[in-house]
């Protein structure tokens, strides 16, 4: 195909950011023009796929990561972010305009602007997309949540200025005509209601990700457990010194804890000389070569768990992870264990059981490979050479 321009438009949440970046990679390599509108918070995880980046400030807290817990607060926020993107996206864009836009589920300015210049547009998923009954079955309910009349009344108001041709609040906020969602299908809730003709699961797209820096097992470690609560729930140093009680010291296993940058090691206590702790790691690097995985159940953290077949103990934390951990063990790698439960006796009975299972060893295998056979980021860039077409 010959060379188009594709623009992305993200919002700075790490986690959406990183399932994508590879699928980027990849449009850069085949030799298309691709411009990536996000704020500068990450602009150094963009530049690496030789894509251009556009500077978007955002109003989004990941800053202080000082999240509100109420959904319609949340959903305001993004609504808010939205709002102030637009004119500074079409500011660059209506002189620039793009061939073809993706744009991140939580960004809604990507999609007005798409529609405005009237230039097809394929949304990315980094998690769980719309089923057949959502709307009645999760959707309506949160419209009955006090404030969700201002939030629909704010959306409906910037529809109606934003220039874009969808003005519908249910329609524009919903399903695209396209949809790729960069999570196995597998995780997926109710996947047999989803409209496969608008959405296709490519699995994750991780790439090597050799940039990130590589990870040795030390000699002599028969098993290797990670411990991690991802990017946005890490202050959590209670949680961390059970694990360290769970784990520290126990025979044969070494254990990679990583602590955020909202937590200090040093209020930990001592630590065991058979854990390291760090307040990042390269995860997947340490996952190809872990037996086991301690995680907060986020979309990424799931998905590369299934990739590289690591049996889990999920602690989800907020969000969808609740239901990311019942769908894990639904699928017969997990064991869940909410943060109020997780004694150090609890931990450490669920990661033996766990890792001595052969029943959770064939399920993660099998899953590891019905995962790899999704397509990845190739199928991802062919889809979106197609939408350009």
């Amino acid at each position: 195909m010959s060379r188009r321009h594709i623009a992305m438009i993200g919002n700075p949440i790490v986690s959406h950011v990183l399932p994508g970046l590879e699928v980027i990679r990849e449009l850069v390599a085949r030799g298309h023009r691709v411009t990536y509108a996000n704020a500068p918070d990450v602009a150094d995880l963009i530049r690496p796929t030789g894509a251009e980046f556009v500077p978007c400030t955002t109003t989004l807290p990941v800053a202080d990561n000082n999240w509100p817990h109420d959904p319609i607060a949340a959903m305001t926020l993004f609504l808010d972010d939205a709002i102030q993107a637009l004119p500074r996206l079409r500011a660059h864009y209506d002189e620039d305009p793009a061939d073809l836009y993706l744009y991140d589920i939580g960004s809604y300015a990507g999609r007005a602007l798409a529609e405005a210049q009237n230039r097809p547009f394929v949304q990315l998923s980094p998690s769980y997309v719309s089923w057949e009954g959502y709307r009645q079955e999760v959707a309506d309910r949160l419209m009955q949540l006090p404030g969700a009349d201002a939030y629909r009344q704010k959306f409906a108001s910037w529809l109606a200025g934003s220039g874009a041709a969808t003005r519908d609040v249910d329609a524009f906020s919903g399903l695209p005509e396209r949809t790729i969602a960069l999570i196995t299908k597998a995780m997926q809730p109710h996947a047999d209601r989803v409209n496969t003709d608008v959405v296709t699961f490519v699995g994750p797209c991780l790439g090597d990700r050799s940039e990130q820096g590589g990870w040795t097992r030390p000699a002599g470690a028969e098993k290797v457990l990670l411990v991690s609560l991802g990017s946005a729930y890490t202050q959590q140093p209670e949680f961390y010194r059970r694990c360290l009680a769970a784990f520290g010291g126990l025979t044969g296993w070494h254990v990679v804890l990583q602590i955020g940058r909202h937590t200090d090691a040093g209020e930990l206590g001592e630590i065991p000389s058979n854990v390291e702790v760090h307040t990042w790691v390269p995860q997947l690097a340490i996952l190809e070569q872990a037996d086991a995985f301690v995680t907060h159940a986020g979309m990424g953290g799931s998905s590369e768990g299934l990739y590289t077949g690591v049996p889990m103990i999920a602690v989800p934390q907020g969000a969808e992870q609740f239901g990311n951990a019942d769908q894990l063990v639904r699928l017969g790698v997990a064991r869940r264990i909410d943060t109020g439960d997780a004694t150090a006796d609890t931990l450490r009975r669920a990661l033996l059981e766990l890792t001595a299972d052969p029943q959770v060893r064939r399920r993660s295998d099998a899953l590891r490979a019905e995962l790899r056979a999704e397509g990845g980021t190739e199928r991802a860039a062919d889809l979106i050479e197609a939408a350009l077409a």
